[in-house]
């Protein structure tokens, strides 16, 4: 029995769209998109609704929740655009901010925002031991 679990991606790229491992959950970096797969366009806030409505699927098919989330790294096209993204990013996590790191980046399918998370698992869905033959 593995100690990691890969949750499969619908994207036709190569990736997981996140993996379970060591009591945590990393995801894959996600942009902007709706739950058929198309990219959303708009303003900052439309995308980053867009990212964390993605980022909450993928936290909740492995039975956590944005609470659980204990670091993020963002890419913004713009730093310029750092105000209006961060009154979406507080108002989604709350009180309860994880760590992040915030850089400017060129980004795939010309979006403004990609997030890529880490969460600490439920301890009901932790990996078992992996026996040794």
């Amino acid at each position: 029995m593995s100690r990691i679990t890969r949750l499969p991606s619908s994207s036709p790229l190569p990736l997981s769209r996140a993996v379970l491992a060591g009591g945590f959950l990393f995801a894959s970096g996600q942009v902007p998109m709706d739950a058929s797969g198309q990219v959303v366009r708009g303003d900052i806030a439309t995308q980053t609704e867009a990212v964390f409505d993605r980022i909450t699927e993928t936290l909740n098919k492995a039975g956590c929740h944005l609470q659980d989330v204990v670091r993020a790294t963002v890419w913004l096209s713009d730093l310029a655009l750092f105000g209006e993204f961060n009154k979406v990013y507080a108002a989604r996590f709350g009180h309860t901010l994880p760590a992040r790191s915030t850089v400017q980046a060129k980004l795939a399918l010309d979006v403004d925002v990609e997030i890529e998370v880490q969460a600490l698992l439920p301890e009901r869905r932790l990996p078992g031991p992996v026996s040794e033959a």
